[in-house]
């Protein structure tokens, strides 16, 4: 993938602290793909343009918000894989993507699609990070305990 990112962005730290709280469905989560993932990257970002953790939007402006990221992933060169993030409490899941970006220009992604935060993972770290300003992040657990190829309901 092109690791381009906007000029006026800053390298962000690899694990600055958070400056408020992260809403507590981030360290719930888990994930679900269509199809087992062998060889996942090493250090990869999962992304989504669905509406933002406390916003609502229609069906349309989410699936037009996806397509458009999808769009985006595939112009930078990457190989977007589908992931779900969901809440096995509610059964809530968005739809997202699974891109090999570094962590600064993933956030830069995050923002430009309103989210409040990405996931990032660096082996089987899994990290939630902040699309604000200073990028901070806090620790979730191990990636691979929270993916499956399951259904969220399973």
């Amino acid at each position: 993938c092109t690791q381009a990112r906007p000029a006026n962005l800053k390298t962000i730290p690899a694990m600055a602290k958070p400056t408020a709280p992260f809403h507590p469905a981030y360290f719930q989560v888990r994930f679900k793909v269509d199809s087992p993932i062998v060889d996942w990257p090493e250090r990869f970002a999962i992304i989504t343009a669905y509406a933002t953790t406390g916003e609502t939007w229609s069906a349309s402006r989410n699936e037009e918000a996806d397509r458009r990221l999808h769009a985006e992933l595939l112009q930078r060169g990457c190989s977007p894989i589908r992931v779900t993030g969901y809440d096995p409490h509610t059964g809530h899941g968005e739809p997202g993507w699974a891109v090999a970006l570094e962590r600064d220009a993933a956030i830069a992604i995050g923002r430009a699609y309103h989210q409040d935060a990405i996931f990032f993972v660096d082996g089987d770290t899994l990290d939630v990070c902040s699309c604000g300003e200073n990028g901070a992040g806090a620790a979730v657990g191990s990636y691979r305990e929270r993916v499956s190829n399951a259904s969220p309901s399973e």
